[in-house]
């Protein structure tokens, strides 16, 4: 029998190909049309995410400007023991002369001062004044450079601009991570900055936690009105199912503006709280520009994104699961926590986890009703990239947020499942 079968040789197709290799051929095309399907899926993902991300990261660690701009120095520098506390020898600053000279006339210098200046306040300064001079250096000459430079700005016989110029001087640095985490790069390393300037931290925890708050209140007031729309005719479900998607329909700004005139001491509810004599008219409460008036606003906004993914799951839930119960004689205190409060969890986890993710990066609300006390970590991202133009520090801040994210994503994983959570 196998001799008549290896005799027969391979078994062919239709077309006389072997038909093993037809099947592969016919496998590859399949795969390629479906690769094809969502290359636009993938190029898009591609675009918007992963390489802003990628860039991100890039941005929190590239340090290239200093080398670039004043390559000589950095190159004479490499020899200098910052430690003893003298200032750089001739060699030094003549080098930096020819590196001002060619960033001056090429527009660049106040760049690199505008980097470090990051580190050491003052540097911005100290770099535009003598490149305006810079100019018309005359390299020939010889110098003394030393005395020269100084006599243009005092900052060249200070130590520290001298070491913040070496210790910055590297194309890659964790300078960026350290200011992110309130520390900076000291004569012995890493050390914490005063406590006067650790902000960092601060708005970090806090910002991790009220929106931990926002995430409870969402689900708190998303329970009973996702319960209401399960279990409503549907005519009646209808309607407040509009009431719910009306926020989507209006603007952001609209609505956190509207609480704005809600919640100042001259707002309605504290004209309010004087009318009805609960409030003294002199002491009116105060809660706006504060945590208080972030999680109201904050809560409003993304309640939909907690009722939504509740009100999918509740409706799949079989009406008769709590009719059996109550028949084997739970009461409806015991048949809604022990049957019907379980298999809302699913939806539950899901709204939980799209409105905290929301609410660590929201930026606007904080700061239009939170003032100084409820801003949060993502407001300093914001300002950093529009208003100081750190994007180093501001893509440091980002990858820690990322980070922070991921890692909790991951417990929760491990506690609840992600798994269980479910959309519908």
């Amino acid at each position: 029998m196998s001799d008549m079968t290896d005799t027969a040789g391979p078994v062919l197709a239709a077309d006389g190909t072997p038909l093993k290799r037809s099947l592969a051929r016919a496998l590859r095309r399949q795969k390629l049309r479906a690769l094809l399907l969502i290359a636009p899926l993938l190029i898009f993902i591609l675009v918007s995410f992963i390489l802003p991300v990628v860039d991100m990261l890039y941005r929190s660690v590239q340090n290239g400007i200093v080398t670039n701009t004043l390559p000589r120095t950095v190159e004479a520098l490499a020899d200098w023991d910052a430690s003893t506390g003298e200032l750089p020898d001739e060699v030094v600053y003549a080098a930096l002369a020819a590196d001002l000279k060619e960033a001056a006339e090429a527009k660049i210098h106040t760049k690199v001062g505008t980097r470090l200046n990051y580190e050491n306040p003052g540097m911005s300064s100290m770099f535009r004044k003598t490149g305006r001079k810079a100019k018309k250096f005359d390299l020939e000459a010889g110098g003394p450079w030393k005395e020269e430079l100084i006599d243009i700005n005092k900052g060249w016989g200070e130590h520290d601009n001298w070491r913040t110029i070496q210790t910055y001087s590297p194309t890659i640095t964790s300078g960026y991570f350290l200011n992110a985490v309130d520390m900076r790069v000291g004569t012995d390393g890493p050390e914490m900055r005063p406590e006067d300037e650790q902000i960092y931290m601060k708005l970090l925890g806090r910002t991790l936690w009220m929106s931990l708050a926002i995430t409870s209140c969402c689900i708190l007031l998303a329970y009973p009105v996702a319960w209401l729309l399960a279990n409503l005719p549907a005519r009646k479900a209808n309607i407040l199912m509009i009431l719910v998607l009306l926020p989507f329909w209006t603007s952001l700004l609209v609505r956190t503006s509207a609480w704005k005139i809600l919640l100042q001491q001259q707002g309605v509810i504290n004209d309010i709280l004087v009318y009805v004599g609960l409030v003294a008219d002199d002491s009116r409460l105060v809660i706006i520009n504060n945590q208080f008036g972030t999680i109201v606003a904050m809560t409003h906004i993304l309640l939909p994104f907690m009722i939504l993914p509740m009100y999918s799951v509740m409706q799949t839930i079989n009406p008769s699961y709590l009719r059996a119960a109550k028949s084997l004689g739970a009461t409806d205190w015991t048949a809604f926590w022990r049957v019907y409060f379980p298999q809302t969890v699913p939806g539950i986890g899901a709204g939980s986890i799209l409105v905290f993710i929301l609410a660590i990066g929201y930026y606007i609300t904080p700061a239009l009703v939170g003032g100084t006390k409820g801003t949060f970590i993502s407001n300093q991202i914001a300002f950093h990239i529009s208003t100081s133009l750190n994007w180093g520090l501001a893509s440091a801040l980002g990858a820690i947020l990322l980070a922070v994210v991921l890692v909790l994503y991951w417990a929760y994983d491990k506690i609840v499942g992600i798994d269980n959570v479910k959309l519908g």
